[in-house]
């Protein structure tokens, strides 16, 4: 198998029968020797009535039908386990990235010796203010905490060489960061700059991205549990100076400062401080309780696919 061409459908019907044509007529001018593998994940629509029809009808295309909906990021993990393509291309079928970029990246991928990916960055990120601002702060939070920034604005679309592929999928997050992977598993990587088209709706609202966030700093960098004892060791020393400052006023000068509502504010600081580095602890555990029970991350509840024998 030359070519895989991996994407997940929510909420995908309107696009995938252009999806299928137009990733079809770049893939066959690359070789024939390819497959489309489309991941369901748990789709409410129709989604998967659709390509089940597009399997029956091409022999290329295998459907990939989730038992419920798992998330994008592990339905791209899953749907990258059950690629067997010397070169896989991974992107989302929503049409916002062009399945012509198949062809920009593959030329790129050929002219540069000892390359593993080709992955696609906006050129300008798409969206409105708050789409676009909150896409900044995401990576900029994100790459102030964790050990292995990833470059902003990142999109789905990549072409990415076998061992890389199979060296990424030997990952077993329970909480998939795509991008995260992506970093840390290495390789020679080069960005191509992509114009990515705005639909008018997204999946993800504000609480999801910012539930996104916290499970990608968590899973990706212990910071936030060392800012935690360096604060607490900036409080403790601020505040044994000031007793000690305090002690010294009443015992050689018989001062006593008097201040209930000063009293009442450090409390409320302090109580507030100290139930936030639980909370943040709380994470890590909540990760690590996750982790340890080895729960698969999805269900595949049937797979279309034609045997060699059946072909």
């Amino acid at each position: 198998m030359d070519l895989s061409i991996v994407t997940t459908m929510y909420y995908s019907s309107p696009y995938i029968r252009e999806f299928y044509d137009r990733i079809c007529a770049v893939a066959e001018k690359i070789t024939e020797d390819y497959e489309i593998i489309l991941v369901n994940d748990g789709s409410p629509d129709d989604s998967l009535d659709i390509a089940v029809a597009l399997y029956e009808k091409d022999q290329k295309v295998r459907v990939i039908d989730f038992s419920r909906n798992f998330g994008h990021h592990k339905a791209m993990m899953t749907g990258l386990m059950h690629a067997k393509g010397e070169l896989v291309f991974l992107i989302d079928c929503d049409l916002e990235e062009e399945p012509e970029l198949l062809e920009t990246f593959y030329a790129e991928y050929r002219k540069n010796d000892y390359v593993d990916v080709v992955y696609g960055v906006q050129e300008a990120r798409k969206g409105g203010f708050f789409e676009k601002m909150s896409g900044n702060i995401f990576y900029w939070i994100f790459n102030l905490f964790s050990s292995y920034p990833v470059p902003s604005n990142l999109v789905t679309a990549r072409l990415m060489s076998k061992r890389y592929v199979e060296a990424l999928v030997q990952h077993k997050d329970r909480e998939v960061f795509m991008a995260g992977l992506w970093a840390i598993t290495g390789f020679k990587q080069i960005p191509l700059m992509v114009t990515k088209h705005d639909k008018g709706n997204s999946c993800y609202n504000l609480m999801r991205k910012i539930s996104i966030l916290v499970n990608s700093i968590t899973s990706f960098s212990n910071k936030p549990l060392l800012f935690i004892f360096y604060l607490g060791s900036i409080i403790f020393f601020i505040s044994s100076m000031a007793a000690l400052h305090l002690i010294i006023r009443r015992v050689f000068f018989g001062v006593l400062l008097a201040g209930w509502p000063s009293l009442m504010v450090t409390i409320w600081l302090l109580g507030g401080l100290t139930i936030f580095c639980v909370g943040v602890i709380g994470i890590y555990l909540s990760r690590i309780f996750t982790e340890t029970k080895d729960r698969p991350y999805t269900i595949i509840r049937q797979i279309y696919e034609r045997f060699k024998s059946d072909i």
